[in-house]
């Protein structure tokens, strides 16, 4: 810590850089970060069918890792005053004045530009120009066009949470595939399974905060309901690649297991629900966190598959 004299003439203490540092790599979010690129990489295996160049998913992670913290950063710019009145965000830095909105801005411009320049020089321009379009679909579409306004936020705004797929792809082939898009839709799919458990758990939050998630504006049971119909068509959209892919039987395998735990755990939050069940005892949590472990699973199985049928390179 440093200290400096306030006009006042009174002390007060400055952070080192270590904890700056800090603040501003909490600024980027880093466990999304973490869950957006279990679904680049993967999809680098399926592209190639095998190994791709080190290099090449290297300096597409680097992108992709770029792209996503600028998104996260300009959400948390954005979203300072909702993010001060919700209990779980009230830690961020923005709200607690270890960063100013203004270097937070220029921050994540700076990810922003970086990651487009990035991969557009390094990798190939498709891949730049779609890491671009995720960045505007994050923070134009969902976070001031969507969040605010309806309990359908999170079905059309995670659309760019679905992008890292399509950015994966294309850094390997400078192309788009109809197998690149149903991983797509995968993703786009497993969005609301997974981000509407939270919601249930932390429905106060977004009601003191005024943001309509669809929790907080509809009873428990119905939004089981349509955790289970989204779950549903997850799962068979997941199985949609074994043909189109064509992917075998490691991938398949996966796909079916993981997939019907995902439901039974589905159903199994719709039925608390449907018995009145609330709180903590809904287990609204419980799908959340096993909704990362399918997607990291399932993902898992794309990115080995190909590797027992075509050699390392």
């Amino acid at each position: 810590m440093t200290t400096t004299e306030s006009p006042a003439g009174t002390s007060r203490q400055r952070p080192g850089w270590r904890r700056t540092l800090a603040n501003y790599v909490a600024l980027t979010k880093p466990r999304i970060i973490e869950l957006l690129l279990v679904t680049t990489f993967p999809v680098m295996f399926l592209a190639e069918r095998g190994v791709p160049p080190v290099w090449l998913i290297a300096t597409t992670l680097v992108g992709g890792t770029l792209a996503a913290a600028s998104a996260n950063v300009l959400n948390c710019y954005l979203d300072r005053d909702i993010d001060a009145r919700m209990h779980r965000t009230s830690n961020r830095p923005l709200v607690t004045g270890a960063i100013s909105p203004r270097a937070a801005l220029v921050f994540g411009a700076v990810l922003g530009v970086a990651a487009v320049l990035w991969l557009g020089l390094v990798v190939n321009w498709l891949s730049a120009w779609l890491a671009l379009g995720a960045i505007a679909l994050y923070v134009v579409f969902y976070t001031i066009l969507l969040k605010r306004r309806t309990s359908q936020n999170i079905v059309w705004g995670g659309v760019a949470g679905c992008m890292p797929v399509l950015i994966g792809w294309s850094a390997v082939t400078d192309s788009l595939s109809w197998a690149a898009v149903i991983l797509f839709l995968v993703v786009f799919f497993w969005t609301p399974p997974h981000y509407w458990p939270l919601s249930m758990r932390f429905k106060e939050d977004y009601a003191a905060a005024g943001v309509p998630m669809l929790p907080v504006v509809a009873q428990d049971v119905a939004v089981g309901r349509q955790v289970v119909a989204y779950t549903w068509v997850t799962v068979l959209t997941s199985l949609v690649l074994v043909p189109v892919a064509p992917m075998g039987w490691v991938y398949t395998v996966v796909a079916v297991v993981s997939g019907a735990l995902f439901l039974v755990e589905a159903h199994r939050l719709h039925g608390r629900a449907r018995d009145g069940v609330t709180g903590t005892a809904l287990g609204a949590m419980r799908l959340f966190h096993y909704s990362i472990s399918y997607l990291t699973l399932l993902f898992l199985g794309v990115a080995v598959d190909p590797l027992l049928f075509f050699p390392l390179r």
